[in-house]
């Protein structure tokens, strides 16, 4: 109001030059109504909280706001309150404000987040059920919708869920606020580990609204731990007007539990969709690139290095006609400057780069070195020196150069511990390409010694041991392993196929395995070992059932060996050649392929 006043009183003195031009009128002048004291009183309290009397000022601006009943000047008491950490009488002032002002929201607001912030929840019913009340309706959905975010700070997840279920009773049969009820209350039951009833919930959204994503989105928040809650995400990416931004979440979740082969139709969608976006192709070559696939892999990567040197359109799509992806494999050295505006570590330069190291793990997949190192001489970021370099070195190493290899990552320099880590991750990630066991068992003994009880240091290890037959002290690694860390799924997984790899202790390899799969929800290689213990136990269409899918989620040229044998076994001789020449077609040299063609004496 005081800054209202000195305008005024500018106003005044403008309208008074304009009244001496008879040209120009004067407009009416509009008084203020602050009076004299009143002007005093704001004047005075601004000038305490300038001398760092907070409370005095807080006092002084309250009284007036309380005087002249002013929502301006209740926010002002609010603010100096919150600024000088008093949370008590910032309540106060936002109490009064409400009981001045009851047709206002604001004053409710301010009281529910100033509660949270106090850490009393509990508290909290009363301003946020008469908020929902005051609100218009039209914007009542969008409260309900923040009810989670709003309580996850309540540190009883119970409790939370059963303000939420008082606050919208009263709104869950209204047709503008059933859905976001439906929904808010599925998030409040996940929260609470209730997923049975959250799926439930997302069902009953789903069923009420089919064209609303907001019941698939809440389907994938109970993702992989509950898998009867993709088929809500399924039916509404089945229709027509799906929106792009929930088909990539499903991308995100597949990919996690490492369902390459049901992602690539569902990135491929997105990028007939939407073709300008750049961050798919990204995705999709990289998961190309997982499948084997380094062709259709390099065409989706440069798809993505021309969109993401285009100008940009206001959605963050490429302003610049589809591109066409016809540039060779062996044209890295085209001009990338388009990017060095984003230096400073943007989004673009740092997908970019990783496109780049993409592109060179696409050439070596093809036998093209050089286009390779084409590739990584592109990459421009320190921070990702290692990874350049053990590339580098590993294609070193297959050219049998293992002296220089290992000197290349020994010669990165360490900034910091976690470098020293990862160069001996790498330089033993390295040897294992080449089946240089020994060498990497040491390189790892040494860091593990380094970095005690790192749990990834010591997986790698273990894998190590395996191929080295020191099965013994394979075992000992993978239980210290799950003893550092329980909830580890590869640990149980890798123990529990090596025990079935080597048919011995098969119920106890079968147990490992389930509790993996159960930390893993999903995930084929899991899933894998599992229908190898089952075929190894004598339970063939369970085998069977397992393994088409794991091959299906991903066609892995392991699995493949699996499914093929187990089909071999039940007679579906032909099934099980197609399955293994598209494995061969993928990975002729792979190891496991190659001994279960050679054990079963078939030629394909």
């Amino acid at each position: 109001m005081l800054a209202a006043a000195l305008a005024c009183g500018a106003a005044s003195a403008q309208s008074a030059e304009a009244a001496a031009a008879p040209e120009a009128p004067a407009a009416p002048v509009e008084n203020s109504s602050l009076d004299a004291p009143m002007f005093y009183q704001l004047l005075i309290g601004e000038m305490e909280l300038r001398a760092g009397r907070a409370g005095s000022a807080y006092e002084i601006l309250l009284d007036a706001a309380r005087r002249q009943g002013d929502e301006a000047l209740f926010q002002r008491a609010v603010d100096i309150a919150l600024q000088a950490r008093a949370g008590d009488q910032a309540l106060a002032a936002a109490k009064a404000w409400a009981d001045a002002k009851p047709l206002s929201v604001a004053p409710l607001r301010y009281q529910t987040q100033i509660l949270f912030a106090l850490n009393r929840p509990a508290e909290t019913a009363v301003p946020l059920s008469t908020w929902l009340q005051k609100l218009p309706v039209m914007e009542r959905p969008g409260l309900i919708t923040a009810l989670p975010r709003l309580l996850q700070r309540m540190p009883d997840r119970a409790q939370a869920l059963a303000l939420v279920e008082k606050l919208v009773a009263p709104y869950q049969s209204a047709p503008a606020t059933r859905l976001p009820s439906q929904l808010t209350l599925g998030r409040m039951h996940l929260a609470n580990n209730e997923a049975p009833k959250a799926l439930a919930l997302a069902q009953a959204a789903q069923a009420s609204d089919p064209a609303s994503a907001g019941p698939a989105l809440l389907a994938l928040e109970m993702l992989p731990a509950t898998p009867a809650a993709e088929a809500v995400v399924t039916a509404y990416l089945a229709r027509p007007d799906a929106e792009p931004a929930v088909r990539l979440a499903w991308v995100r979740a597949l990919t996690q539990s490492q369902r390459y082969a049901e992602a690539t139709p569902q990135l491929e969608q997105v990028t007939r969709e939407r073709p300008q976006l750049p961050d798919p192709w990204l995705t999709l070559g990289a998961l190309r690139l997982e499948l084997r696939q380094p062709r259709e892999a390099e065409q989706a990567l440069l798809h993505y290095v021309e969109l993401a040197q285009a100008p940009k359109g206001a959605d963050g799509s490429a302003a610049a006609t589809t591109p066409t992806a016809s540039r060779p494999a062996t044209a890295p050295d085209e001009d990338d400057d388009a990017d060095g505006d984003a230096e400073s570590g943007g989004s673009a330069t740092t997908g970019l780069n990783q496109a780049w190291l993409l592109l060179a793990q696409a050439a070596e997949q093809r036998g093209d070195l050089k286009g390779a190192e084409q590739w990584l001489a592109k990459v421009d970021n320190p921070q990702r020196l290692i990874e350049v370099q053990a590339r580098r070195a590993t294609m070193l190493a297959r050219q049998g150069k293992i002296k220089e290899a290992r000197a290349m990552i020994r010669a990165v320099p360490e900034r910091t511990g976690d470098d020293a880590r990862a160069k001996a991750m790498a330089e033993a990630q390295m040897l294992r390409d080449v089946k240089r066991w020994r060498e990497a068992a040491e390189v790892l003994a040494e860091a593990a010694g380094r970095f005690k009880d790192d749990v990834d240091l010591i997986y790698e290890q273990a894998m190590v041991e395996e191929k080295l037959n020191r099965f013994a002290e394979m075992e000992r690694l993978l239980r210290r392993v799950i003893e550092l860390k329980p909830e580890h799924p590869h640990a149980h997984n890798a123990l529990g196929y090596s025990l079935v790899d080597r048919n011995v202790r098969l119920p106890e390899a079968r147990e490992l395995i389930q509790r993996a799969l159960e930390l893993a929800p999903g995930d084929p290689f899991i899933t894998d070992s599992l229908g190898w213990a089952e075929f190894r136990l004598g339970r063939h269409d369970e085998a069977l059932r397992l393994l088409r899918q794991a091959y299906g989620a991903r066609p892995d040229t392991e699995i493949a060996a699996h499914l093929g044998e187990v089909l071999w076994a039940a007679g579906q001789k032909d099934e099980a050649r197609r399955i293994w020449r598209e494995a061969q077609a993928r990975d002729a040299q792979n190891e496991v392929l190659r001994e279960t063609l050679g054990r079963l004496k078939v030629g394909l």
